[in-house]
């Protein structure tokens, strides 16, 4: 059901008629397929949608509700849709926001990993990744740039962030240890130098007034989502019984130190350290998948990031690749069962690292609710965000290194992918190129090369 704003001004002298369980559930569903863009492009979409044309929210409240996203682990998009949806709807408007913001990627992500595993050594998928990998790099160093530009506003935070930097890259620190080392510099360092790690607002201010919303900046918060105690203690219990289950089948099924236990564990520590979006996790995620078990090769990584660039959803689905791949190759069902195992894989890697975020919204909603004043301890979130500018540094610095010397420094230097990923750094900063045009070329790039280069020798 479209329920586009008319033209006729008249019509923003009232909010909109009530909307149905069932017409947000299209909504979210719509949303879960065009969801493009990465964060800062999902956040737009839902801004224009909810805010602008629909004006099932204000601005103010949902900038309110965006801000308290954005201090939280894990994907803000995400999350902020499951708090607009809870808002409106309840738990189920909650779940079911946040569960259609993840679902399509997922099973997109299932189709693609198996082609990728099945078809990867086909001329012509081996091409696309040969441009996509250079792209990756630069996109990469763009969301260092893009986040630092925002996070760096002093020295002190340039220093947090070279301090990250040499940590990771020159005594491969563990990510969790440099999480923690910012968050206590920030909580320690405010209370000398407070403007020194006072937040930036980067999303603005409401301003603009769109008429009235039915969720408007007076509305009194409905009755489930004032906050109470015996709530908050039933929202902590469920969540942390689902997981309990879900681990406890695991351990069951496959053992302690079974593949898909340990990733069901892996990714809950991931779900807890996501602060400053997908990019800042992944060299989390590339220590514990590549280094510590094995589950993927370094090159393979890169692969799945440029998938989940080129999907719907958050990000962070890149698990959902790395938990399909390691599935399929650690063989967790038996050798005739290879894509059941990478889609069970996929999807417990996915149900593990957003869990928590469904948990901290439905527990944490209704403290926010009651106060839509200044959200407070912000200091160690600043300082985390600027020691992720020097890991995703790092990050931008591996995968350079794997698409330039595909065989290490002592193999060959590759100048087609040097060309390519010199291109697409000039495309990201100098000329603002889209993500997807960006890959859709240097894909066509990789695919002309690896299939004329041949011919031309």
């Amino acid at each position: 059901m479209d329920t586009a704003l008319p033209d006729a001004p008249p019509t923003l002298s009232a909010p909109p008629s009530p909307i149905s369980f069932a017409e947000a559930l299209r909504f979210w569903l719509k949303l879960g397929f065009i969801s493009f863009g990465g964060p800062a492009g999902q956040i737009a979409i839902m801004h224009t949608e909810l805010v602008e044309r629909r004006r099932w929210i204000s601005e103010k409240r949902f900038l309110h509700a965006l801000n308290f996203c954005m201090l939280l682990p894990g994907p803000e998009a995400q999350q902020l849709a499951t708090y607009i949806g809870w808002l409106m709807h309840r738990t189920r408007g909650g779940i079911a926001a946040g569960a259609l913001f993840v679902l399509p990627s997922l099973f997109i992500l299932i189709a693609l990993s198996w082609v990728y595993l099945r078809f990867g050594n086909v001329p012509v998928v081996a091409g696309i990744f040969y441009g996509i990998k250079p792209a990756v790099t630069a996109l990469v160093l763009h969301a260092a740039h893009r986040i630092g530009s925002r996070a760096l506003k002093n020295r002190w935070m340039w220093g947090i962030a070279a301090a990250a930097f040499v940590a990771i890259f020159a005594f491969d620190t563990p990510f969790p240890a440099i999480v923690l080392a910012a968050g206590l510099i920030g909580h320690f360092g405010a209370r000398w130098a407070p403007e020194v790690f006072a937040l930036g607002g980067g999303h603005g201010g409401a301003r603009q007034s769109y008429g009235p919303a039915l969720i408007d900046d007076d509305t009194p918060t409905p009755a489930h989502a004032r906050f109470s105690r015996a709530h908050l203690a039933k929202v902590l219990g469920i969540g942390l019984g689902l997981w309990l289950l879900a681990m406890g089948v695991l351990v069951a099924t496959q053992g302690l130190h079974g593949t898909l236990t340990q990733m069901g564990w892996f990714f809950t520590k991931a779900a807890l350290l996501t602060f400053g979006g997908a990019y800042a996790v992944l060299p989390y995620v590339y220590q514990g998948a590549v280094e510590q078990y094995h589950w993927l090769s370094g090159a393979q990584m890169i692969d799945g990031l440029a998938l989940g660039e080129t999907t719907p959803g958050p990000l962070i689905m890149v698990v959902a690749f790395v938990g399909f791949v390691g599935g399929w190759l650690q063989q967790v069902l038996g050798p005739d069962a290879l894509f059941l195992a990478g889609a069970l894989a996929a999807t417990v890697v996915t149900f593990f690292t957003f869990l928590p975020s469904f948990i901290f919204i439905l527990a944490g909603g209704p403290a926010i609710e009651a106060t839509h004043g200044r959200l407070g301890f912000t200091a160690p979130l600043s300082a985390i965000t600027a020691a992720v500018v020097g890991v995703i540094l790092n990050l931008a610095l591996f995968f350079a290194y794997h698409v330039l010397w595909p065989h290490g420094f002592n193999g060959r230097f590759d100048a087609v992918s040097a060309v390519i990923a010199v291109a697409a750094t000039l495309a990201l900063f100098r000329f603002k190129v889209g993500v997807m045009p960006l890959l859709g070329a240097c894909a066509a790039i990789g695919l002309a090369v690896t299939l004329w280069l041949p011919l031309l020798r």
